[in-house]
């Protein structure tokens, strides 16, 4: 341990808390040049390659392929918020003028987030440049009004008031701007190139393809009939086989996708340029290029083909030797970067898992060119039309309503009003949901929506699932840091240390008020931050003398016993902040009021962990910090992050946020330079997370509803260079965060109900856990916090009874969270500790040799085998006879076979009239056929030349899944939450 904590650097420090921030590895811009069989330049661009991080040539070697997490960044079951929480439901729609009178809508909905019992208020806000939304806490005892919603999202002056929309109408219309944002469905074309052709005329004239290149097709879907083909279509011909007779189409995760293929395509013997295929492919904006031959033979360029759509090349090598694939991608140099990155080296043994890359790959890769100069311009003219043409269709009617409805609240879903009124609003309100949910089932009928459950199989498990770590934890939280693989927590009770399934002991007792703490391992050191107000200071202590009163049960040291580790000087701080690199030197910056305090502590190698056992347990480490210097601001700081320089050398930068700014603060000088302003009436400063992209340092500010990234580049002449740069990057939460955390490629925000988890490198969302009372406990290594998994104490026909118009709808029994530990029915909800490994969100294994307090021995930090069952983890482990029963039931409470009655009231939402789905027999995910009804459970095989055969037999399934879990996924598909559509 001596000689590890001796030897751990800057980089080492940084890996182990946040993992590697790098944008190399979505590959680097590079001018292609294509030129003929005589060597003349044809054509050049700019395109950003991507070929993982090894050679092109590097052999595949058994054991060195490091795979990434793959994820649909953007899914639309998280992103098309009208289609999903408010289309077929009572909402609020209403339209308005800003100051630069240009028309706005504005559309809020109560509903319960995820079914999590969790009500919130979910708002859009439609404007010519976009969408915006955000969800808003519910509160019973106070009313939200528009003002207030529109101030959230930076909108405060207006040219004209809104006024509320009541024709049922509207919900066409807003459906038609949301359809603005992109399709759910997708055509990419797919190029066959023979070996040694280098020009596109010769890539569109072959006639067939190789056997590999039919394999290739075969693992990308399935061979379809166009004639009389009734699903999406990608624009070929179904009736008249102008287009070809067949193509290649599949379902992925809830979009249907359509393969321009170019030897399925009309060839035509006197037309050398093959225009009818071009045509096709030429207009895709995303392609693939399957490429016979060997690896040392020419490779594919971009240039060589002539479009000025087509976007992204994704080009396919075949290797017979190790039957593998290899892939490269080459992206137009205006496309923001989009996952997943490639692995190293790009290679695939794996076909299904090749499958699942390629596909994600290239639908984000679309999503992502839909944001490019080309794209976003043409879509902001439409968007600016539509929403200019409805406002004029709509102004004249709005004069005719009835003032007193127009200014009613969003907490009250009927106003107080004569009784009269009130059955015109009812009738009103239940014609608005009549047509909302017949708009809905055409638009799934149509093919128009995804699923919402994305296919998930029971063996997959994602990064940020996490684990129990303290079932039933009775205290409330103030701070905590982990400790090995402790957790060390400053509650109400005392200060505790935790281990998992071992009990806690208790540090300190409760005269000790931690506000603040830090444990620092490799220096031996615990700082905390005491008290409030006058009496707040700041104490340092050494771990190993902590852990020896552990061990030795002597004391549990109070308040009266820390006299000597307090530090000089820190009376009154409110605030401190300690730099990311301590590996040569520790910094501490103390906030008190509105100076800064500099402190520093030299390293020693005799005080690491092993060392400081041969000092006495008595020494305090006070006298080892030195102070350097006082730095006066203007105000006091809210949030404060260190800033390492690149030398050290009088480079270091203090970020500090206060008023309406962010500023950096020289160390050295104390001089102090604007960084960013905020532009809006009320700020909330969340945090400002220093990240250190290779070895460059820039800036994660944290505020509102943003998170903006900032480049800080070295010193020039005494001043940092502060300045617009292509680096910076802002992109906005759905909800205010109280806390941001980074770890790479992940960064998660967390609410008071939720973990929004979205990419560093773009800010695209990737996945929204609800999790209800959710407080995060710590974060500098793994992610604790504490949430409450409620206990269901009412049966599943109370549920059911309860009206989803005047509250958020309740879910049954069976869909709530269960706590960990066994209760019994009608307990309070317990609240629990839960751990999410960095490992598994950095994608690799952190080898951090850590000694337990708890467990005087040496500890790797490892992935968990076991994972339970918390509201933010959706994996399962299940045993076959509880899949039998899992699939049995659902597929019976889906198709209307369940034994139980049904409410009278409810009678009407319980009709089956929901289309019938097609299986996609790789995924599993469904496409609409007909309106008879939905099969909503699908059980594929796989087997020679019988790829869409399926089963819905359980029996069956669960002997698929004992035989080959990663080849026969199970899944269940609904539309959005909404198993069932009216349609009376």
């Amino acid at each position: 341990l001596m000689k590890h904590f001796s030897s751990s650097s800057v980089s080492e420090d940084l890996g182990c808390r946040r993992g590697e921030f790098s944008r190399k590895h979505y590959g680097s811009v590079e001018l292609l040049i294509s030129s003929d069989a005589d060597g003349a330049i044809q054509r050049a661009g700019r395109f950003r390659v991507e070929n993982g991080s090894s050679g092109e040539n590097t052999d595949y070697t058994p054991g060195t392929w490091h795979r990434t997490d793959v994820h649909l960044e953007n899914p639309e079951y998280h992103t098309r918020w009208y289609f999903k929480y408010f289309l077929g439901k009572v909402h609020q729609n209403y339209i308005g003028t800003d100051a630069e009178k240009n028309p706005f809508f504005l559309s809020v909905v109560l509903s319960d987030q995820n079914n999590q019992r969790v009500p919130q208020y979910h708002s859009i806000l439609w404007r010519k440049t976009g969408t915006q939304k955000i969800c808003l806490p519910y509160s019973p005892t106070k009313t939200l009004s528009v003002k207030s919603i529109l101030s959230a999202m930076s909108l405060d002056k207006f040219e004209k008031s809104p006024r509320e929309i009541f024709h049922p109408e509207i919900q066409k219309d807003l459906l038609v701007l949301e359809e603005q944002e992109g399709s759910v469905n997708f055509k990419f074309g797919v190029l066959y190139a023979k070996d040694g052709q280098l020009t596109d005329d010769e890539m569109f004239s072959n006639e067939t393809g190789s056997e590999s290149f039919q394999r290739f097709l075969h693992l990308l879907g399935d061979t379809i009939t166009l004639k009389g083909w009734t699903g999406y279509r990608g624009g070929l011909d179904t009736k008249n086989d102008t287009t070809g007779t067949c193509s290649i189409y599949t379902v992925f995760q809830g979009h249907e996708i359509m393969f321009h293929v170019s030897t399925m395509l009309p060839y035509s013997r006197e037309n050398k340029q093959q225009v009818e295929r071009k045509r096709h492919i030429g207009n895709d904006i995303v392609t693939i290029v399957f490429q016979d031959g060997e690896e040392s033979s020419p490779a594919f360029k971009p240039s060589m083909i002539r479009s000025h759509f087509t976007h992204i090349f994704a080009l396919v090598r075949y290797n017979k030797q190790n039957d593998s694939y290899r892939l490269k991608i080459f992206s137009e140099e205006s496309v923001p970067l989009f996952g997943p990155p490639l692995p190293s080296p790009p290679v695939f043994t794996n076909h299904q898992e090749f499958r699942d890359f390629v596909l994600v790959k290239l639908i984000n890769g679309e999503k992502a060119t839909l944001e490019t100069p080309t794209f976003s311009q043409k879509r902001q003219r439409t968007l600016d039309m539509l929403i200019r043409s409805l406002y004029q269709d709509l102004m004249p009617d709005l004069h005719k309503v009835n003032n007193m409805l127009n200014r009613r609240s969003f907490s009250d879903v009927l106003p107080e009003s004569p009784k009269s009124t009130r059955k015109k609003e009812e009738a009103r309100q239940a014609e608005f949901v009549r047509l909302g949910q017949a708009l809905k089932l055409k638009t799934t009928m149509k093919g128009d929506a995804t699923a919402n459950l994305a296919t998930t199989s029971f063996c997959k498990k994602e990064p940020w699932e996490s684990q129990s770590f303290c079932s039933n934890f009775p205290h409330e939280v103030v701070c905590a840091d982990s400790w090995g693989q402790s957790l060390l927590v400053s509650t109400d009770a005392g200060i505790l240390l935790i281990d998992d399934g071992q009990p806690s002991v208790q540090v300190f007792d409760k005269t000790l008020q931690i506000k603040q703490m830090h444990v620092l391992e490799t220096l031996d050191l615990l700082i905390v931050r005491t008290d409030k107000g006058k009496d707040s200071r700041l104490l340092v202590f050494r771990l190993s003398a902590v852990q020896k009163d552990i061990e030795t049960k002597q004391m549990i040291r109070s308040k009266y016993d820390c006299r000597e580790n307090k530090l000089e000087r820190t009376k009154g701080c409110h605030l401190y902040a300690i730099n990311t690199h301590h590996g040569s030197e520790l910094r501490i910056v103390v906030a008190i009021r509105n100076k800064l305090l500099l402190i520093t502590k030299k390293y020693n190698p005799r005080n690491s962990l092993t060392g400081s056992s041969l000092l006495s347990s008595s020494e305090s480490p006070v006298e080892e910090f030195q102070y350097i210097r006082e730095i006066c601001l203007s105000d006091p700081p809210v949030v404060m992050t260190l800033v390492d320089g690149p030398t050290g050398d009088s480079d270091n930068m203090i970020c500090v946020a206060y008023r309406h700014q962010f500023d950096l603060v020289n160390e050295s000088t104390g001089e102090s330079y604007r960084l960013h302003h905020v532009e809006t009436n009320k700020v909330n400063f969340v945090a400002a997370i220093d990240v250190y992209e290779d070895g460059e340092a820039g800036l994660l500010l944290c505020y509102n509803y943003v998170c903006q990234y900032r480049k800080v580049y070295p010193f020039n002449g005494g001043s940092p260079l502060i300045q617009t740069s292509a680096y910076d990057f802002h992109f906005s939460w759905n909800q205010v965060p109280y806390a941001v955390v980074c770890a790479f490629p992940y960064i998660l925000a967390f609410t008071t109900d939720s973990i929004e988890i979205r990419l560093v490198v773009n800010g695209n969302l990737v996945h929204t856990a609800v999790v209800p009372e959710l407080q995060l406990v710590a974060s500098r290594s793994d992610i604790y916090f504490k949430a409450t998994a409620a206990v269901s104490g009412s049966s599943d026909s109370s549920c059911k009874e309860m009206s989803s118009r005047s509250s958020p709808q309740t879910p049954t029994a069976y869909e709530m969270p269960e706590c960990p530990v066994s209760s019994l029915e009608g307990e309070v909800p317990c609240k629990n500790l839960y751990k999410i490994p960095l490992s598994n969100l950095v994608g690799r294994s952190i080898e951090r040799p850590l000694k337990s307090p708890l467990a005087p021995k040496v500890i790797t930090t490892t992935t968990p085998s076991a994972i339970s069952s918390l509201p933010v983890t959706h994996s399962l482990s299940l045993s076959r006879m509880e899949i039998k029963e899992i699939a049995s039931r659902t597929r019976k409470e889906l198709l209307g076979l369940l034994d139980e009655p049904i409410p009278k009231t409810e009678s009407a939402q319980k009709e089956k009239n929901v289309p019938r789905r097609q299986s996609d027999p790789k995924q599993g995910a469904v496409r609409s056929t007909s309106s008879d009804r939905i099969i909503s459970s699908s059980f594929e095989s796989y087997s020679e030349g019988r790829h869409l055969s399926t089963s819905s037999d359980p029996d069956t399934l669960a002997n698929r899944e004992e035989s080959s879990p990663s080849s026969y996924p199970f899944q269940l598909i609904s539309l959005y939450d909404e198993d069932i559509i009216d349609l009376k």
